[in-house]
């Protein structure tokens, strides 16, 4: 007898283009454009990428090669994305806000042949070539190319109605790589980490249930998290896979103009971090405007203040959900349900299916109670690394938890709460002070914007924490709140001795290019005594 089986069905990220586009195809991608708008539906997108597919196979890119992309959330970008990685090659995303030199250096590790740059990103582009002698072409979208030096820049747009047919996507293993994204490196050196199509196409799943991001086909997501970092948090391929409009704002994502885009596309649902939505609420704040259509926004990527989550839902009159993640994690790791009555600034949610956490001591031993008690925290799941790339050491432990770095709890419900990261705490006196703790109270004042407590060089403690802070302008009362006013909510909260020694005001709190507050220039700048 011959038993029955199911079908051999590769989960590659190609299928949600394709499914969009056949099942969706005028549902649109719709793209900023100095003060207008440029609109496609899913069935001409699908189209074009399998015609840059071609055209990238004709300047000799092959499956397993890595193309790099600079540029901003755009129609040119998902495009190439799909192109990219529907043919086989893997998507190396770089972050224009870092340098050249940390961009072509990059490069070189990655090995990457052609790099897709945006028009207004051509000169950062031929800087990185110049450093990274392995790019052989730059392809320029969203604009014109010029007849600059070597290596060649040329214009994608004019070749695409032209380009040859018959490049098959996903054909190849769903666990081939997919693409490369270095860390941040807001508390250390960045490290690549290369995502598969199995793991993108499981995370896509997760990200799409009721509890997690709940996107419908009848929702308009704005995606301000950058395509370049992170997998702009999945919504690349969770958009197109629910059928919805994906509206992505191009170069400009402050308040006043993500203000007229919310407004003309009717969106629903929005993505960023929470310095974005602090932008937005200024802007709303100061021209009286409202927002009607989005009700829900989706933030993570820093810790974030009460005062300003109770700001953002009572200006925006939206349900903010909280979240964690990594790019280690492709980067989805949890999720606050939508609708959850619980919900709080302090708490990032619970894990769907798919991936696991678990609270260790210092040396990685599980804690005997993984409920209200504070740990390292450790993760594993089909999206979570292996390993980064060029390394051949683990990234995990021997039973497959990936260490994170940072320290939490899980609440009796489930719910997972940051309560800092382990490189980020301050040792005084051969004791320990948990910044984000400070911050946490501080940071809830409707005087304070965005507040960051980091250790200063001390002679006789070792360290000891200062507080830095930007005000909030439209408070009225925020210029004339003293240093000891500020520090004033700590007492009975945190120890005594963890009160900050100074209270630094900044004009803008410095933020690194994923839009976290930079520590690490902060402790550059602020940190010796």
């Amino acid at each position: 007898m011959i038993d029955g089986s199911m079908q051999d069905f590769p989960l590659t990220l190609d299928k949600f283009l394709d499914h969009a586009a056949k099942w969706h195809p005028h549902a649109q991608v719709v793209t900023a454009r100095g003060g207008g708008v440029e609109r496609i539906g899913y069935a001409r997108l699908a189209e074009r990428a399998r015609a840059i597919s071609s055209l990238l196979a004709g300047f000799g890119v092959a499956r397993g090669d890595r193309a790099a992309t600079l540029a901003w959330n755009s129609q040119a970008h998902v495009e190439s994305w799909y192109a990219v990685m529907g043919m086989g090659a893997v998507c190396h995303t770089l972050n224009p806000r870092l340098t050249a030199a940390q961009l072509a250096s990059m490069a070189v590790q990655s090995g990457a042949r052609l790099l897709v740059a945006s028009a207004d990103l051509l000169p950062l582009a031929r800087s990185i070539a110049a450093q990274a002698s392995g790019i052989e072409r730059i392809l320029v979208i969203d604009g014109d190319a010029d007849d600059g030096a070597r290596p060649p820049a040329t214009a994608l747009e004019p070749l695409i109605a032209g380009a040859p047919g018959g490049i098959a996507w996903g054909d190849f293993p769903e666990t081939h790589p997919s693409g490369l994204c270095f860390t941040s490196g807001t508390t250390g050196a960045p490290k690549g980490v290369t995502y598969t199509h199995r793991g993108c196409f499981l995370h896509t799943l997760r990200c799409l249930q009721a509890d997690v991001m709940a996107i419908r086909s009848s929702d308009a997501v704005l995606a301000v998290v950058p395509m370049f970092h992170a997998n702009a948090w999945g919504l690349p391929f969770t958009v197109p896979a629910a059928g919805a409009k994906l509206v992505l704002p191009g170069r400009h994502n402050d308040g006043a103009s993500l203000a007229r885009l919310i407004a003309a596309e009717g969106v629903t649902i929005g993505v960023a971090v929470p310095t974005v939505w602090l932008g937005l609420v200024e802007h709303l704040e100061s021209t009286g405007e409202t927002l009607p259509s989005l009700a829900r926004i989706i933030v993570g990527g820093a810790p974030m203040a009460p005062a300003l989550m109770a700001r953002i839902e009572a200006v925006l009159g939206v349900t903010v959900q909280t979240s964690w993640g990594m790019t280690e994690l492709s980067p989805s790791g949890t999720v606050a349900p939508p609708h959850d009555p619980a919900r709080s600034a302090s708490v990032s949610g619970r894990p769907a299916i798919g991936i696991d956490l678990l609270l260790t001591d210092a040396d990685g031993v599980a804690l005997p109670q993984q409920r209200d008690h504070e740990g390292h925290l450790r993760v594993r799941g089909a999206a979570v690394i292996d390993r980064y790339f060029g390394q051949e050491a683990p990234a995990t432990d021997g039973d497959g938890w990936f260490a994170t770095g940072d320290l939490a709890r899980i609440d009796a419900h489930g719910n997972l709460v940051i309560t800092g990261r382990a490189k980020d705490l301050i040792k005084s006196g051969g004791e320990w002070i948990n910044p984000a703790e400070i911050e946490a109270v501080v940071g809830a004042l409707p005087q304070v914007s965005l507040a960051a407590v980091i250790g200063r060089s001390d002679p006789k403690w070792g360290e000891r924490p200062i507080l830095l802070v930007e005000m909030n302008d439209n408070e009225v009362d925020g210029a004339g709140v003293s240093d000891a006013q500020l520090l004033e909510p700590l007492r009975g909260r945190v120890a005594p001795w963890w009160i900050p020694d100074a209270v630094i005001r900044l004009d803008a709190m410095p933020l690194a290019a994923t839009g976290k507050i930079d520590k690490i220039r902060l402790r550059a700048e602020h940190g010796s005594a």
